[in-house]
């Protein structure tokens, strides 16, 4: 039994969804071959009119909601996909030839949604553009494996290292860890803005303490940001705001401007170089292991404007086990720095991919 997904075209709904939706009798359900091209009148939310999918897997059924027909001789049919992979270019084909009724749903008989006017090259052409394209999406998606992978190395060398089951530092030179308190190894910045600086901040989990105009193509902050406290470039703030990705809130480090404002809400601190270098406070609070101290002290299901209830006397004592010996925590700055400049890497990578592929989808296909 084959279904009809926007993200990842035909598949096959045991494997795709844990279960078969087929109904008692399946006898008048429709055959779909490979190559076939099969369109769902679901509307979806960036598709109303429904979707146009091709299968490129093995064959199956359908129900009989779904239109299949077969690729005319001299068309490729993997360029018919390409071709209505795009939102703009299938919404114009379908808007036409489609009525929404009363409740949404599609009044369209399945020999109309033929009679679109499309414009394709030759034969020739099409199977060039469809090689090209497939090489294309294997190599975005070699690449989009390889950024996964190392997001995994390094959330794991996180762990390790945090854990102290990684130590950077021969053995002979390994010292214990010792328990600070945040107050040991950190102060908190109360300065008042007063108009120094009229950049918003905001704190964003990839980019770190970010404009608040380039991360929302907005502000969102007071218009009046007098009151807001002053961050200079390398100083912390620590948002209360929980994720699924930050269960505990997150603490950030400004290294994009020389400084910006931040929220009262916030709280923010500067550390004492010589107790724990900033680089190493940098990938320490990328880790998980601060959230304990946090989570001893937070109160249970209660929140202040929509954040978590940590007393702030309670969060600078909180308490964090750190490598006392400077050099060991030089090592381990400088060790994660390279494995964070490979991600950044592989992500810019991947993202000049996928603009390569966008534009080349806007200038091949009419």
């Amino acid at each position: 039994m084959l279904s009809v997904s926007g993200e990842y075209g035909i598949v096959n709904q045991i494997e795709f969804q844990g279960r078969s939706f087929a109904g008692e009798s399946v006898a008048e359900y429709h055959v779909v071959e490979t190559n076939d091209i099969v369109y769902t009148k679901s509307p979806l939310k960036a598709n109303p009119y429904g979707i146009i999918k091709v299968n490129n897997g093995a064959p199956g059924i359908v129900s009989t909601l779904y239109a299949v027909y077969h690729p005319c001789e001299g068309t490729v049919a993997e360029y018919i996909d390409y071709y209505f992979g795009n939102d703009l270019r299938l919404n114009k084909y379908l808007k036409p030839l489609v009525n929404i009724g009363a409740k949404h749903d599609m009044k369209v008989n399945n020999e109309t949604v033929l009679t679109g006017e499309v414009y394709f090259p030759g034969y020739s052409e099409q199977k060039k553009i469809v090689g090209f394209l497939t090489i294309l999406d294997e190599r975005i998606r070699q690449q989009r494996n390889l950024v996964e992978a190392l997001k995994k190395y390094k959330r794991g060398v996180f762990e390790a290292i945090f854990s102290r089951t990684l130590r950077l530092m021969p053995r002979t030179s390994q010292s214990e860890w010792t328990a600070f308190k945040l107050s040991d190894f950190a102060t908190r910045i109360t300065r008042k803005n007063n108009g120094a600086t009229d950049i918003p901040l905001t704190i964003s989990a990839q980019y770190g303490l970010i404009d608040q105009r380039d991360f929302f193509s907005k502000v969102v902050a007071s218009t009046d940001m007098s009151g807001y406290y002053l961050l200079h470039r390398g100083e912390y703030a620590y948002n209360r705001s929980t994720s699924n990705d930050y269960p505990f809130g997150s603490i950030k480090r400004l290294d994009l401007y020389d400084k910006g404002a931040v929220s009262t809400l916030y709280l923010c601190f500067a550390i004492k170089e010589e107790v724990v270098l900033s680089d190493f406070a940098r990938w320490y609070f990328e880790s998980s292991q601060w959230y304990r101290g946090v989570n001893e002290i937070c109160a249970e299901g209660a929140r202040n404007h929509g954040l978590l209830n940590v007393p702030t006397e309670g969060f600078f004592n909180t308490v964090h086990i750190l490598p006392s010996d400077i050099e060991e925590q030089s090592r381990i700055a400088a060790f994660l720095s390279r494995i964070h400049e490979k991600v950044i890497q592989a992500q810019e990578e991947l993202e000049e991919l996928n603009s390569l592929r966008k534009g080349l989808m806007q200038q091949l296909f009419i």
